[in-house]
């Protein structure tokens, strides 16, 4: 891969299996790249490839993974397949919320999860592979953060913190790989319509279907397409940050509901 083509490119995405990791896989896919998917349903990895293959990904190489397991991460890394070693692009997308509780009310387990998932795991995931990258002289890492990162918000502290965690890693990589070619992206989106507010309120779906009641939210495409935008800059262009919204949200806190 070489300046601003994707074409033939080797992009990981992590918690590829939904939402905006398999939004990212298809906008990707649309860009010619060969597409190195990792999540823990390895059943709807496997459901996707005919579609990804059909919408222009040359060939596409899916793999069981949880991102918490820092002996997987580095054994799954280190066995991949040799035409699958050399990867171009890094999209840190695995993470999630749990719960919505005030601090001193909130489940142990569900700050542990986040933790693990949203920060070290992360971190797991990019030492496993930016290495190879300052290596080969060539790679972007690009992270999934949050508005959330930007502005706390009541019931949310541990996502916000997991999160402004994100953006900071982010720019500390950023400046650790000064003096090479390997660029360092964070975007930040609002309010998204996937799985998330499901999976923040345990399958309640009732609940999580309130979140963008009276609401137009960003959908995983426009994440996706930001992804690949800030992906397919020109060489010296590097995308430190891009924090997204809906029309209807201004930061954690202001939204437009419309009666």
């Amino acid at each position: 891969m070489s300046g601003n083509s994707l074409t033939n490119g080797v992009v990981l995405i992590t918690g590829a299996s939904s939402g905006i990791g398999a939004a990212c896989a298809r906008a990707f896919a649309k860009e010619g790249a060969q597409l190195l998917l990792a999540a823990r349903r390895m059943e709807r990895l496997e459901a996707m490839e005919v579609d990804l293959l059909e919408a222009g990904a040359p060939a596409v190489h899916g793999f069981r993974l949880d991102v918490q397991d820092r002996s997987a991460v580095e054994r799954a890394v280190a066995e991949l397949p040799k035409e699958w070693q050399a990867i171009d692009v890094l999209v840190n997308n695995a993470g999630l919320s749990r719960g919505l509780e005030k601090l001193w009310e909130g489940k142990t387990e569900d700050w542990e999860e986040m933790i693990e998932t949203n920060v070290k795991g992360l971190l797991w995931v990019t030492r496993a592979v930016v290495r190879g990258m300052v290596e080969r002289k060539r790679g972007h890492v690009i992270n999934l953060g949050s508005t959330a990162g930007e502005l706390a918000y009541a019931g949310g502290a541990v996502y916000c913190g997991s999160k402004a965690a994100v953006k900071l890693i982010n720019d500390g990589l950023r400046a650790d790989l000064m003096g090479t070619p390997v660029r360092v992206t964070c975007i930040e989106p609002g309010m998204v319509e996937t799985e998330f507010s499901e999976v923040r309120f345990h399958g309640d779906k009732d609940r999580a279907g309130k979140v963008y009641s009276n609401i137009t939210p960003l959908t995983a495409d426009d994440v996706a397409d930001a992804v690949v935008w800030a992906a397919s800059r020109p060489a010296r262009v590097n995308i430190a940050h891009m924090l997204m919204t809906t029309i209807d949200q201004a930061n954690s806190l202001v939204f437009n509901r419309r009666a």
